[in-house]
């Protein structure tokens, strides 16, 4: 039987040649952002165990890695600090100290590697004796209060060299504060990359292992946001875009790629994406038992999101990616 179809869709589909001329999203290393961890030390790889493939490097092994990735053409990266907790107090003032590591830390890639994107994380988390991304009062996250320590540590972080600020800790107001304090002391160029809609996600786990940062009571349900709600990521991202965010970011990606296209169909700024570790942690696990073809599982993920709409996509795969990529 010969059907008289008009119409065969699978003509655009009949060799490779003629997929790679139809493709409508391909992901490449620029796309992408590296997150990485930093420790106190010499010569310190430690390998985070629910993220193969992923450490905590002490600053001297960090530019040698970060090397790396320039030279498969991945040129962008996120940094997280990981501090003992001698270092830690309730109102995080090790946070905008300097002499710490990270601040150091930051100096030092840009002097070495002035044309790389070098962007951090605005939140108390690391730095507090308590945990949580805001200053704990009488078992509750105090809002103003912790806006006045984040924009210390934003400025402090835009003095050493940042190029994208992101705040990650989901207190209300807090973009235009520090966005206020950037232009004031002449930061008018530093960007702000907003963790606009922050999931209190079951995702995180691996993350808060590689700094040891989980919160030592409660949880951060009262600041970040409820996975069943949608809408209330377009009042989130309308907040930040209107107090001066260069950058929305959904966090995590793959199960919230619904959020992702409703702030893209939205907003005419980049919509950046945070594949976080416990998507990662799960695509190692499986394919490590043989269970997933972990190359195909990962560039099919990375796919999906960019389709979503996110411009920007925040990615521990992003060397292995780029590595891929450049061998092709």
């Amino acid at each position: 039987m010969k059907l008289e179809l008009p119409r065969r869709p699978r003509r655009n589909r009949k060799s490779a040649v003629i997929r790679d001329l139809v493709r409508e999203h391909e992901v490449t290393a620029s796309d992408l952002i590296f997150p990485m961890f930093l420790t106190a030390g010499q010569s310190i790889q430690h390998p985070i165990a629910s993220m193969p493939g992923i450490f905590r490097f002490s600053e001297d092994l960090l530019l040698n890695e970060i090397e790396a990735c320039m030279n498969l053409g991945l040129k962008s990266f996120a940094l997280f600090p990981h501090l003992e907790d001698s270092f830690k107090d309730s109102m995080a003032t090790i946070s905008y100290n300097k002499n710490n590591i990270y601040l150091k830390a930051i100096r030092t890639i840009k002097k070495h590697f002035p044309e790389c994107v070098l962007m951090t994380d605005v939140a108390l988390d690391p730095y507090s004796s308590d945990g949580h991304d805001g200053i704990v009062k009488n078992g509750k996250i105090i809002n103003d209060e912790t806006i006045d320590v984040l924009c210390k540590m934003s400025l402090a972080q835009a003095e050493a060299g940042a190029d994208i600020l992101g705040p990650s800790d989901m207190m209300d107001g807090r973009i235009g504060e520090i966005r206020s304090v950037l232009e004031e002391a002449g930061f008018s160029e530093t960007s702000i990359m907003s963790y606009s809609a922050k999931y209190a996600s079951a995702f995180y786990g691996p993350f808060r292992e590689a700094l040891d940062s989980a919160p030592k009571n409660g949880d951060k349900k009262t600041y970040q946001m409820d996975p069943a709600n949608q809408a209330e990521a377009l009042v989130e991202a309308e907040l930040d875009y209107d107090e001066g965010a260069d950058f929305l970011m959904v966090k995590p990606a793959l199960a919230y790629l619904d959020v992702i296209k409703l702030l893209y169909d939205n907003f005419e700024i980049p919509i950046a994406a945070y594949q976080v570790s416990g998507e990662y942690a799960m695509v190692k696990a499986a394919a490590a038992n043989g269970w997933l073809d972990e190359v195909k599982v990962r560039n099919e993920m990375l796919t999906c999101i960019k389709r979503s709409g996110a411009k920007i996509i925040l990615s521990y795969f992003a060397k292995d990616f780029a590595a891929w990529k450049k061998n092709q």
